[in-house]
């Protein structure tokens, strides 16, 4: 079994959420578990910290009309360029595409990957996990988490990956359209909770939304996707102290 969306302190000036930092990473003295010590400025050992075990039978149901959410994707949308930046692949889109969550606008920053996944969903972790960044005018963040599972082939996959090798810091400027829309299920029951980004500064203006359908994709662009990135740059769940997780159902609405 395979894979979902998405990764995340203080505001910054910067609007990607995922600067390089030379400081921290996924392993040995400077891994996860020591970015709280490292990170002085920073979030990462707040109250209301991602990822988090979503538990099903413990989400709070919830409708539609209470927390409305609609994805404004275009097929227009340019993808500006991929960068390895050191922690994972990461697409930087320029501003089109967006999503209205609670009748606020966020706009697709960027899309990254995480092997494997870093949220679990009744303590499965998948292999890997697809994070859609948005931003508001006001610099919050609504982030999408796609999980993924084994099976057939991804066309999205395979779009992404056509981009691909990139060393260590390298970067292509690719300046061409990009549909992502074809990345969402038709049935789009999601949770979704309080939270924050996943790496540092692991700044806590985060929704998240964690689409419950996850994207089919075959083992070859899992491996393709694997060899590009480090190993396990995943951080593990958090408490969820007091937080509440809500599940919304039957989210059909079209892309518009």
């Amino acid at each position: 079994m395979l894979m979902a969306l998405f990764s995340c302190g203080k505001e910054t000036k910067t609007t990607d959420p995922h600067k390089e930092e030379k400081h921290w990473s996924y392993e040995g003295e400077t891994s996860p578990e020591h970015w709280a010590e490292i990170e002085k400025n920073s979030d990462c050992s707040g109250k209301s910290q991602s990822p988090i075990n979503i538990i099903d039978i413990k989400a709070v149901p919830s409708s539609p009309e209470e927390r409305k959410l609609t994805f404004h994707y275009t097929e227009q949308t340019i993808l500006n360029k991929v960068r390895n930046n050191g922690h994972s692949i990461q697409y930087d889109f320029e501003r089109g595409d967006s999503l209205c969550n609670n009748n606020v606008t966020y706009d697709l920053v960027q899309i990254h990957f995480h092997e494997p996944s870093e949220h679990t969903i009744n303590g499965v972790r998948y292999p890997i996990e697809i994070h859609l960044v948005h931003q508001s005018d006001e610099k919050n963040y609504t982030v999408v988490g796609i999980m993924g599972i084994e099976g057939g082939e991804s066309h999205f996959m395979q779009r992404m990956e056509s981009y691909l090798p990139l060393e260590v810091n390298e970067e292509k400027v690719i300046d061409r359209s990009f549909d992502i829309s074809t990345i969402l299920p038709v049935e789009r029951d999601y949770y979704t909770y309080q939270g924050s980004l996943t790496t540092p500064p692991c700044t806590e203006n985060v929704q998240w939304i964690i689409l419950k359908n996850p994207l089919e994709l075959s083992l070859e662009e899992v491996l393709e996707l694997r060899s590009n990135m480090p190993l396990k740059n995943y951080r593990n769940e958090q408490p969820i102290n007091d937080r509440k997780v809500y599940l919304i159902r039957d989210v059909k609405s079209p892309t518009s």
